[in-house]
Formats: structure tokens, C-alpha cells, sequence
């Protein structure tokens, strides 16, 4: 009952606006008719104003009408259509001045009639024109509603993603290290701990403040030292960020860093190098990140399976969030793996 309540309401408001519009549009028109009358000469050019506005807005609906029918079988409104018809307007019009120096003196009905038909023409076509105007924007706009949903949706899939690819990884590493190395299991533990609580809690929003990111990336880096130990040799670059306003994806250079770490591991030297540097230049976050690895001593198909995920994510994300705002390069050499990211400020 509310239902069928509410939308007698929003008919009864759709045909108040319809005819506010009607009425404050009927005042132009009338006088722009009447000065044309008056231009060519016509007699009784006040009633004839009059009939001509009753019948410019009696062929509008009309030509409203006949669109609606028309274009129910339409998927969209092809842009020929209204360009036809603006066309069609503008040629009727440049046709009414032009009859009003040519005329046949002798054959009055004909005048009469060429100066009707495209008057009639005008008020179809562009009550059909506003019309399929106002329809093709609206399919546009929701054409571009679904997008943005299933993009979101998308992103919100990805993202929840992000936590369950960190966990497999981190869990895989605490195994290893639990045979060889398990005094430290207790100190890492509660570095992975910190790290989950922001990768679960945090991490959800579609940005965060930069800050929070690089402590979450400053926790990681701590948990892999400890794991790695005198192995690893790190330098790291990272510039301060003190407020809240600077902000980027959550979990989205992380991925970036944990295959750097598990690719330097994964070599048979005895010392794997890190480099990472992290900069604010005018209106960008520059990221650089290098590491040795091995590409010929590393198991490809392997590589792919376990690291590829990470990778593909972080590009379909960036195609989301960041869409012709990034850009990313990586290079992956014989013994040294290189990401060179730039991401426009949000």
C-alpha cells in the first residue's frame, strides 16, 4: 500500500514540474512567435501567437510520447538520432525565415502549409530530443553506476584477498624457521601479531593515511630482520610523513616487499641485499625498491604460482584506484629484481 502511496507522490510531483515548466516556457515562446508573426506581416498575429504556442507545446508531448515508444525497444540512444534531430530543428527553422521572403503569392494554402509543417516539425522533434536527451544521459549515468559498483565490488574482492595471501606466506616462513631457528618463534610471533591487526582492521578502508601504512611496512621489515638476520644487508630510505592528509591504498606496497624478501631468500648467497627508498615529490609518492636475486637458479613455474598472485593483484588494484594516476615499471634482471612505482597524491 506505501508503495503504490509513493508513487502516486512522485506523479503527482513529476507533473507539477512538468507543468511549472511548461508555464514559465509558454512566455518566451509566445513572444518569440509573435515577433516572428510580426516580422512576415501577419495578420491577427496576438491569436495567432496564442494557437502557435498551444501547438508548439501540444506537438512537444507529442513528440515526447512518440520517442518513449520508440526508444522502449532501444538498448541506447544512438547519437545519430539526436543529432538528426537537433539537425532537423535547426534546418525548419532557417526554413521559416527563408519562406517568409519567398513566397507564392498565388497559391496562399501552400504558404500557409509551409509555414505550419515545419513549425510542427520544430515541436516534435524537440520534444523528442529532450526526451531521448534525458534518457540517453540517464542510461549513461547508470551505465556508469553499475561500473563503479562492480569496480568496488571488485575492489573490495581484492582487498579481502590481501589478507590471506599475507597469512600463507607469513605462516610458510614461521614454519620454516620453527625446525631450524625456533628461539625465534616468540619475538616473531608478536610482530605478526601487530602486523594482522592493521592488515585486518585497518587495511579496509580504500585509503589510509600514508603514516599508518609505513608503520605497518616499518613492522615487516623488523619481522624479516629478525628472521633473516645477519644475512641481510638493508638500506632503507623513507621519508617522514607526520599527518593524516597524505594517503595511499592500503597493503599495496607491501607486496612489492615481501617478494623482495622472498626472492633475496630464496638465493644461495651468503648475503642478500635490500635497497628500498620511499619519497613525497610535489604531488606524487615515488617508491623505489631493489634486490638481489637469482633468476636462473629460481624455479620459474614456482616463482609464478606463489608470487604471481601478489603481483596481478597489486596491478588490478592500481587500475582501480589509480586509473592513469601511476605508474609502474619493474625489471627483472639476471641478479637483481628492481619496482620503480609513482602514484599520484589522494
Amino acid at each position: 500500500m506505501s508503495i503504490k502511496i509513493s508513487d502516486k507522490n512522485r506523479e503527482a510531483t513529476k507533473t507539477g514540474i512538468y507543468t511549472v515548466l511548461t508555464a514559465a516556457t509558454a512566455v518566451p515562446v509566445y513572444f518569440g512567435i509573435d515577433t516572428y508573426l510580426n516580422t512576415i506581416g501577419a495578420q491577427h498575429d496576438e491569436a495567432l501567437a496564442v494557437a502557435g504556442t498551444i501547438v508548439f507545446f501540444g506537438c512537444v508531448y507529442i513528440g515526447r510520447h512518440l520517442s518513449t515508444i520508440w526508444s522502449a525497444r532501444q538498448r541506447e540512444i544512438p547519437k545519430n538520432v539526436l543529432n538528426g534531430l537537433a539537425g532537423a530543428i535547426a534546418v525548419c527553422f532557417v526554413w521559416l525565415f527563408i519562406h517568409a521572403d519567398f513566397q507564392f503569392r498565388t497559391f496562399p494554402g501552400i504558404n500557409l502549409l509551409l509555414y505550419w509543417m515545419p513549425f510542427v516539425t520544430i515541436g516534435l522533434c524537440t520534444g523528442a530530443l529532450i526526451k531521448l536527451f534525458r534518457m540517453s544521459t540517464q542510461k549513461e549515468l547508470e551505465a556508469a553506476r553499475t561500473q563503479a559498483a562492480h569496480s568496488q565490488s571488485e575492489l573490495f574482492l581484492l582487498q579481502s584477498q590481501l589478507s590471506p595471501h599475507f597469512l600463507f606466506n607469513t605462516l610458510n616462513n614461521l614454519y620454516g624457521l620453527s625446525i631450524s631457528q625456533h628461539e625465534k618463534i616468540p619475538p616473531l610471533i608478536l610482530k605478526l601479531s601487530d602486523l594482522l591487526r592493521y592488515s585486518v582492521y585497518e587495511a579496509s578502508e580504500t585509503y589510509v593515511p600514508l603514516r599508518d601504512e609505513l608503520t605497518y611496512i616499518r613492522n615487516y621489515i623488523d619481522f624479516e630482520q629478525l628472521r633473516m638476520g645477519d644475512r641481510l644487508e638493508l638500506q632503507t630510505d623513507i621519508e617522514q610523513v607526520g599527518g593524516p592528509d597524505i594517503r595511499i591504498a592500503p597493503m599495496l606496497l607491501i607486496v612489492f616487499i615481501e617478494n623482495a624478501f622472498k626472492h633475496s631468500r630464496n638465493t644461495i648467497d651468503s648475503k642478500v641485499f635490500i635497497e628500498m627508498r620511499l619519497k613525497i615529490w610535489g604531488n606524487s609518492i615515488l617508491f623505489y625498491l631493489r634486490n638481489s636475486h637469482n633468476r636462473s637458479a629460481q624455479n620459474d613455474q614456482h616463482v609464478e604460482k606463489h608470487s604471481g598472485f601478489g603481483l596481478a593483484n597489486v596491478r588490478k588494484r592500481l587500475q582501480l584506484l589509480y586509473p592513469g594516476q601511476h605508474y609502474l615499471v619493474i625489471d627483472n634482471e639476471e641478479n637483481t629484481y628492481t619496482v620503480n612505482l609513482r602514484l599520484n597524491l589522494r
